[in-house]
């Protein structure tokens, strides 16, 4: 199972909170504190999330590599935490940060402007309007 850290690591009143995929990992949405702009999407494990809140920079656990890794150490694009939230459901965490640099890897301040508008139907705008 890749992720899977030592449980003792995390305060287990946060571990018995959180609702970890097949894998042992939780959804982390990484937004810019100051802009309110949603950065990135990653995936942390206990130990990932355990190195987030008493590090002061967020560390992600790469599903591609298997391996643990602290955003900015190559780039220098470093993220350091404002705060973290857990969802109601336990299943997703909101990582508050100061991001220095853009977020994403293709150089871009957010992944979601690499990725692109979809073009999605906006509720009560009618059809071909613009914003």
């Amino acid at each position: 199972m890749e992720g899977v850290s030592n449980p003792t690591t995390l305060d287990p009143s946060i571990a018995a909170r959180l609702k970890r995929d097949a894998n042992g990992l939780v959804c982390a949405v990484v937004q810019d504190d100051a802009s309110g702009d949603v950065l990135m999407v990653g995936w942390m494990d206990d130990e990932a999330l355990h190195r987030t809140l008493t590090t002061g920079r967020a560390w992600y656990w790469s599903r591609s590599r298997g391996e643990y890794w602290r955003k900015g150490d190559t780039s220098g694009h470093t993220q350091h935490v404002r705060s973290v939230a857990l969802d109601c459901d336990g299943d997703a965490l909101l990582v508050r940060v100061h991001q220095v640099g853009p977020a994403c890897h293709t150089g871009t301040r957010t992944c979601f402007e690499a990725g692109g508008d979809l073009g999605a139907v906006v509720a009560g705008r009618a059809p071909g309007a613009t914003r």
